[in-house]
């Protein structure tokens, strides 16, 4: 068995120096006398990650050898060899020989059973102040597992790897070695790299124990029962979410076992854009607190963050400790889901504001993973692109998406949760069009589902896309719910409602003969 604690040891006798699991303020210090960021007038620590703003998929790779040959997706990520990978790590580990090196030792996995003792080691003390946000920090919250599943991470944002010597497509590479449990992370600054490393690991072994990983958010009803919230960014995940009236257990990373929900992180990693204080307070606030990260967001001459400023990357985030909330789950736990919910910000403005699906519908729209980028988010995007990634989390799924899928339809199954698709997108015609549906809409919505109120109102079948849809809802106006209704132009919706069932059809191809009895859009022409 690979020894974790021989690989640390090498890595500390050769540093200049390493700083073990040190605190918020020593690493706040520590970056600013490094200059590796400034303070906000709050107190925060305010960084720029230079050419990558996000994370790069391209440059991820997995050992191929006999564990990942025959599980792997090769389809959706790069193979490297075991030769290439112990190269790569005997160099970063000589190049980072003499640095000033800072060492943290955290967990991933709130439930004692399902854990892994993370260490991560790395030059970047804000680097270091990241991951201790996010992850769980030992003796916090949740207890220490008997015997964590061990992982080394070793971060050299500086290094850049050789394509020919190394087996990476380009200078940057993120290498993730499932058999040993080890992760090299080289040639990019952007912190998220990290955190959805150790995500990976968790995709790839979690299935092996009975527990389905999933990239959701999770939060408490009255009588501990979970609710899940799937969506991709923009889609209003963490927003949601984030009830006064519902702990949150965790916004991003969970683990869904036969005892229940648990989080896989000790922290946030919320998305800043146009973040205000009034819609969201909660979130608002833990940027404004000593300690916190905040990525490529613009500072005035004052210091004070301008989340509107998106000169640098719409990607603009905060990263802090889940405590710091005012509403969080005891030991980031909950019981078994009662409510499975997916997001989307339909930008065709076709989809009603929201429908309640069949178990089987369910694990269509997990394994489409819908949502749309709207005109002017992104250079040469001018109409709405339909996005789909597979489990509302492709790039970190390490397995056939169909694995999580089957996973999702049994815990379904012997759960009994209900399960509905909101869609927090436009209604009245697309985008440019039509107008984004409120959140006070989308919130009322989504209690009626989760507190029980659409259990038994009447329901229609949308005749196209087969799911139901709630005929009425106290405090919703009756025409929000049908679409069709809201447009100016009945037979302009047809023909978009028909181009996204197209586009729902041609993506789902991809999954083979399965693709012909999925219960997704049901018209044939769709196809067209």
């Amino acid at each position: 068995m690979f020894d974790h604690e021989s690989l640390r040891s090498t890595v500390a006798a050769r540093a200049g120096s390493m700083s073990h699991n040190a605190i918020a303020p020593v690493l706040v210090a520590r970056a600013m006398q490094g200059e590796e960021g400034v303070l906000t007038a709050d107190g925060a620590v305010s960084v720029r990650t230079g050419a990558f703003t996000g994370r790069s998929p391209k440059d991820k790779f997995i050992v191929r050898d006999a564990l990942t040959s025959a599980s792997v997706w090769w389809d959706n990520a790069g193979a490297m060899s075991p030769d290439h990978f112990d190269l790569l790590l005997a160099d970063v580990v000589a190049a980072m020989g003499g640095l000033s090196l800072f060492r943290q030792d955290l967990l991933a996995g709130a439930d004692p059973r399902h854990q892994y003792g993370v260490t991560v080691l790395t030059p970047s003390a804000w680097h270091a102040l990241f991951i201790r946000n996010l992850l769980i920090r030992p003796g916090e919250m949740v207890p220490t597992g008997s015997n964590p599943t061990p992982v080394t991470i070793v971060h050299a944002p500086a290094f850049q790897a050789d394509p020919a010597r190394h087996g990476s497509r380009s200078a940057t590479v993120i290498a993730l070695d499932m058999s040993r449990n080890l992760v090299i992370i080289a040639g990019t600054s952007y912190a998220g790299e990290i955190k959805k490393s150790v995500f990976s690991l968790f995709n790839f072994h979690a299935p092996r124990q009975g527990v389905l990983p999933m990239h959701c958010s999770a939060n408490l009803g009255q009588d501990g029962e979970a609710a899940l919230f799937f969506g991709l960014s923009g889609t209003g995940k963490t927003t949601l979410s984030n009830d006064p009236a519902r702990p949150l257990i965790g916004d991003d990373e969970h683990g869904w076992s036969e005892d229940g929900v648990f989080n896989l992180e000790g922290g946030c990693y919320a998305k800043t854009i146009k973040l205000s204080a009034t819609a969201e307070p909660e979130i608002f606030a833990a940027t404004r607190r000593f300690g916190t990260v905040l990525e490529n967001v613009v500072l005035d001459e004052a210091h004070v963050p301008d989340f509107d400023d998106v000169s640098l990357t719409e990607n603009t985030r905060a990263a802090y400790p889940i405590h710091v909330l005012p509403a969080i789950a005891k030991g980031s736990m909950g019981g078994t889901p009662r409510t499975v919910v997916f997001l989307t910000a339909d930008a065709f403005g076709v989809l009603p504001p929201i429908a309640r699906l069949t178990p089987e519908q369910a694990v269509y729209h997990f394994l489409s993973g819908y949502t749309a980028k709207v005109a002017g988010t992104e250079r040469g995007v001018t109409e709405p692109q339909a996005t789909f990634s597979a489990c509302f989390g492709a790039p970190f799924m390490p397995l056939h998406p169909t694995v999580y899928g089957d996973m999702l339809a049994e815990k379904l199954s012997s759960s009994g949760a209900s399960a509905w698709l909101i869609n927090t997108g436009w209604t009245g015609g697309g985008h440019g069009v039509g107008k984004r549906i409120d959140i006070a809409s989308t919130r009322r919505l989504l209690s009626a589902a989760l507190n029980g109120e659409l259990d038994d109102v009447e329901m229609r079948t949308d005749e196209l896309f087969g799911f139901e849809v709630p005929v009425t809802v106290p405090g919703i106006a009756a025409k929000l719910l049908t679409p069709r209704l809201t447009w100016a132009d009945a037979d302009a919706y047809d023909r978009q409602a028909m181009h996204l069932a197209g586009l729902f059809r041609a993506n789902f191809e991809k999954f083979g003969e399965a693709a012909n009895a999925a219960p997704g859009p049901r018209l044939a022409q769709a196809a067209e």
